[in-house]
């Protein structure tokens, strides 16, 4: 669900709308200072997407089908990457089996609840063995509401089309517009797809791809009745690492239309194997060997391995 949050502020260009836009962005202190990984070449984003639930009316979470808990895990992973090589947009289902720092083993969505935003970066680094340069989060009300400012995009769903009662999800095979309730659905559905997470992980790329096409669209770029509102709900909805400013999503928006535009490419973090492991369910092991020659290219900016990018 945080796919939203790699094209904000695609249009902010001018002094005015730069500005405004800085004195809005929320900021959070995102990486510790000790035992990161070492700095590698090209710039490497963090973008996650939380599951709080706990400001949502009883109301909100029907209509968006979230249930009631409280917990906060992170029902999204991605890193971009982009410098000489690239973009690459690599997800990390949530359910990968990995080592949290002083945790032990656990899935790595539970990193967050644990020790939020910093251990989360941490995790990730010590898994990937990638230095994370910027972090950027949303959650699920966000989310809705940055698709609904950019007045829904445009979703086709593949044959066969998706229903998963638990998200929502009632979708017939072929192509129509979503509002952000229906685009939440689609991609939080999971249940009844044959890929599980790693089917919902390639349908949260799907909508990073229709997000970036409707946000960079004339109709939006030109009209600053469109944008200014798109802008604001986005900043509002958004908490970013301490060192990111305008400038820096606006480089960010432009490598996802790249991305969106057919250059670069997307993937998931290889799979070895979907274990069951005692005390914590279902889990995602990585191939080894694969997963190293992918995080090593990226750490070298470099081109990823072809096989597998979809």
């Amino acid at each position: 669900m945080a796919v939203l949050i790699v094209v904000v502020l695609v249009a902010g260009y001018g002094a005015f709308v730069y500005f405004w836009a800085g004195g809005r962005l929320r900021t959070t202190e995102a990486f510790s200072g000790d035992g990161r990984a070492k700095a590698g070449k090209g710039t490497d984003w963090l973008l996650i997407g939380s599951d709080s639930r706990s400001d949502l009316t009883a109301e909100q979470r029907r209509k968006l089908h979230v249930g009631g808990g409280q917990g906060l895990n992170t029902d999204t992973l991605m890193i971009v990457h982009y410098g000489d090589s690239g973009p690459y947009l690599v997800s990390i289902p949530r359910d990968s089996y990995v080592e949290i720092p002083g945790h032990g083993h656990n899935k790595i969505n539970a990193a967050y609840a644990l020790g939020g935003a910093k251990l989360l970066t941490r995790t990730v680094e010590q898994a990937t063995g990638l230095r994370l340069d910027h972090y950027a989060e949303v959650d699920f009300l966000g989310f809705v509401d940055v698709v609904d400012a950019l007045g829904g995009v445009r979703i086709c769903v593949p044959k066969g089309g998706l229903h998963d009662k638990h998200s929502g999800a009632d979708f017939a095979a072929g192509c129509r517009q979503m509002d952000g309730v229906q685009a939440l659905a689609y991609v939080r559905a999971r249940y009844t797809d044959p890929q599980g997470d790693l089917g919902r992980v390639k349908r949260q790329r799907q909508l990073v791809s229709a997000v970036a096409d409707k946000a960079f669209s004339a109709p939006v770029v030109l009209n600053p009745w469109k944008q200014i509102p798109f802008l604001r709900t986005s900043l509002d909805a958004l908490t970013v690492d301490k060192g990111t400013g305008t400038g820096t999503l606006v480089g960010l928006g432009r490598e996802m239309k790249k991305l969106s535009d057919g250059d670069g490419a997307t993937t998931t973090v290889p799979i070895a194997a979907e274990p069951q492991i005692s005390g914590v369910g279902d889990v995602v092991e990585w191939d080894t060997s694969k997963a190293d020659d992918l995080f090593g290219a990226l750490r070298e900016d470099t081109p990823i391995p072809t096989s597998g990018t979809n």
